[in-house]
């Protein structure tokens, strides 16, 4: 059944040219990846990358699909495009201009995405100079210089470069969005991480060869794998649907309303910012102790890295306050509730007004509970893992939630094209079709 749904998608023709076309740009994306900046020694580099694991380089490394790792002109990815994006939706909250555009609809949205464009830019610069400082103070291991020949030159080529970079990466995921098939930022991201896994798990079996891990420990974190990737997809698509009934209304000699619908809720509704913000923010320390020696520095680093039982702690609590902070900056119940009051709905044995908005923020707080733990869960996993087994690659936190949530969308996007058009999904029967997450 499976093998006759992808079989149909290239029976259209509009269809056809989107997927191709996505693909297209995903490979210039990678060809970009490889292409390094110049007066970089790249062996100086790796080895430097080789230790950064469990700091905010290796972070900013996963996302950007090895880029930072090679300092290619795609270093800084795509993060200071979704940086600038989050930014911009926390001041929607504060500053009043923004809110206004924000309620405008798609001109708003507009005006909201070229603001965004110009953060991206100014992020980038500010990252870039970072990077550009930073690299000319860093040695590898064995002593050799990261760069051959540091100076205002080295920072400014590096400058421009890694911004021109990260702006032709935004304009590959606007182009993907609106004449490609899914979310072209998304896919950037998606993308990066996936071509990782080939190493990871050519690792894996060198490892196995070498006796280093077991083969009953392999077909065990194999099963764990697809459990895990279950658990994600059921509740991705998991949501508290909340019953609103219209009243009838009489305009003019008709009649309107009298109908029931639903309000979803879901589970995870801030999807993986918790997470980045809370790995961010804990790895901060451990990576200035690895530019800085000084001891108490490096005992607070080791202290709080990956595995140990602070680190874990703490990024459990800052999921958990991430999930709730998020969720309150982009879903207001008393907004939903005005706007259901005015169209003539209510919540069956609630009154309309101040006593709906506190009824959805109170079931709005109890399964964003769930979804904390939830992500909490899937992202300590492959911590405790590594520590534990020495697992040599990430199966679960962030970089999973990112694939399997990107891959459901997309997954969705094309199935809606195939319906409209009378063709099965990839999956027969209504039963069986994927849900989009949004």
């Amino acid at each position: 059944m499976i093998g006759s749904g992808f079989a149909n998608l290239f029976k259209i023709p509009e269809l056809k040219q989107r997927i191709l076309f996505t693909l297209g740009l995903l490979i210039v994306y990678r060809v970009g990846v490889q292409i390094p900046v110049p007066g970089v020694d790249s062996g100086a580099l790796a080895a430097i990358f080789a230790t950064a694991k469990g700091t905010l380089l290796g972070l900013v490394d996963m996302f950007s699909g090895g880029a930072l790792e090679r300092l290619s002109v795609f270093a800084l990815g795509i993060m200071p495009y979704i940086s600038s994006s989050i930014i911009l939706q926390l001041l929607t909250v504060v500053v009043p201009h923004l809110e206004q555009l924000k309620k405008e609809g798609e001109q708003g949205r507009k005006k909201i995405t070229q603001y965004t464009r110009y953060g991206t830019v100014v992020l980038s610069i500010i990252q870039g100079f970072g990077i550009a400082v930073g690299l000319e103070t860093m040695t590898a291991p064995g002593g050799a210089a990261v760069v051959l020949h540091p100076g205002w030159s080295f920072r400014l080529m590096t400058v421009i470069t890694l911004s021109a970079g990260t702006a032709f990466i935004m304009w590959l995921g606007e182009q993907i969005t609106e004449r490609g098939i899914g979310n072209g930022i998304s896919l950037i991201i998606f993308s990066g991480i996936v071509c990782r896994m080939p190493v990871a798990i050519g690792q894996t079996f060198q490892l196995l060869s070498t006796g280093e891990i077991g083969l009953f420990l392999v077909i065990v974190l194999a099963v764990l794998m697809i459990v895990v990737v279950g658990v994600i997809i059921f509740v991705e698509q998991g949501q508290r649907r909340i019953p609103v009934q219209y009243a009838k209304r009489v305009v003019g000699r008709r009649m309107y309303g009298g109908q029931s619908t639903h309000l979803p809720l879901k589970i995870n509704s801030s999807g993986v910012i918790p997470p980045i913000f809370a790995s961010s923010i804990i790895m901060f320390p451990a990576t200035i102790a690895s530019f800085i020696k000084v001891p108490w520095m490096q005992s607070i680093a080791d202290a709080i890295r990956p595995g140990a039982i602070i680190y874990e702690l703490l990024y459990v609590g800052f999921i958990f306050f991430f999930c709730y902070f998020y969720t309150a900056v982009t879903f207001n119940p008393t907004d939903v509730a005005d706007n259901m009051k005015k169209a003539g709905g209510f919540i069956p044995g609630i009154r309309p007004g101040k006593r709906t908005s506190e009824y959805i923020d109170k079931v709005l707080s109890r399964i964003t509970l769930g979804g904390a733990a939830y992500v909490s869960l899937v992202c300590v996993l492959p911590s405790i893992l590594i520590a534990q087994f020495n697992v040599p690659f990430y199966f679960g936190g962030t970089a999973l939630l990112i694939v399997v949530g990107v891959a459901i969308d997309t997954i969705s996007q094309i199935e809606s094209h195939m319906l409209t058009r009378h063709y099965e999904g990839f999956l027969k029967g209504g039963a069986g079709r994927v849900r989009g997450r949004y």
